[in-house]
């Protein structure tokens, strides 16, 4: 099998497994009212390979129905760009009367970036981790009491180097996801 069909199956591999994970520890959880999940799909721009498709999850934990804290992650698993990134964050739920919600969060943790590109001399094969600091605006709407469609815009901001180094020394992207979020 070619490396880059191998690296394509290790890396959906690895997309299916989080995602199942992800449903088998928030099936139990989510019957507790303090409980929610979210998650989207979307875009990373301003990475040092471009735009760059992306998936989001989180898990909330909800102190009352306007505060919530949990972890989140961003993944970007195809294309020559691998990347994941954890944060515990901290969200604000301002909820309107017209069925719109208005969502701020910020978060801290950790970044891992995996760029492959090509084969031969030319080739670049370089990764680095680095502390992640997520700052965004999530748009919901509410379809119904625990089930809303949300439109998040998030800053990352992050320190990426991949050494030796590119010219591109990456420490912004921007992420736009549309998903849903499960709350109570």
């Amino acid at each position: 099998m070619p490396s880059f069909l191998s690296s394509l199956f290790i890396r959906t591999s690895i997309v299916a497994a989080i995602l199942t994970g992800s449903m088998v520890v928030s099936r139990p959880a989510l019957a507790d009212d303090r409980w929610g999940f979210g998650s989207g799909l979307g875009f990373t721009a301003g990475t040092v390979n471009n735009t760059v498709f992306t998936l989001g999850f989180n898990l909330d934990y909800y102190f009352d129905r306007d505060f919530s804290v949990g972890p989140m992650m961003l993944l970007t698993p195809t294309g020559d760009l691998f990347q994941i990134a954890f944060a515990g964050a901290a969200r604000y739920h301002l909820r309107l009367d017209n069925g719109i919600n208005l969502v701020p969060f910020i978060g801290f943790g950790l970044i891992h970036v995996d760029l492959d590109k090509g084969t031969g001399p030319g080739s670049i094969d370089r990764n680095d981790t680095s502390w992640y600091l997520p700052i965004g605006l999530s748009l919901e709407y509410q379809l119904a009491r625990k089930i809303a469609l949300t439109s998040s815009l998030i800053v990352n901001l992050h320190d990426i180097n991949l050494s030796p180094s590119l010219p591109d020394h990456d420490t912004t992207s921007v992420t736009l996801l549309f998903g849903f979020n499960f709350g109570p």
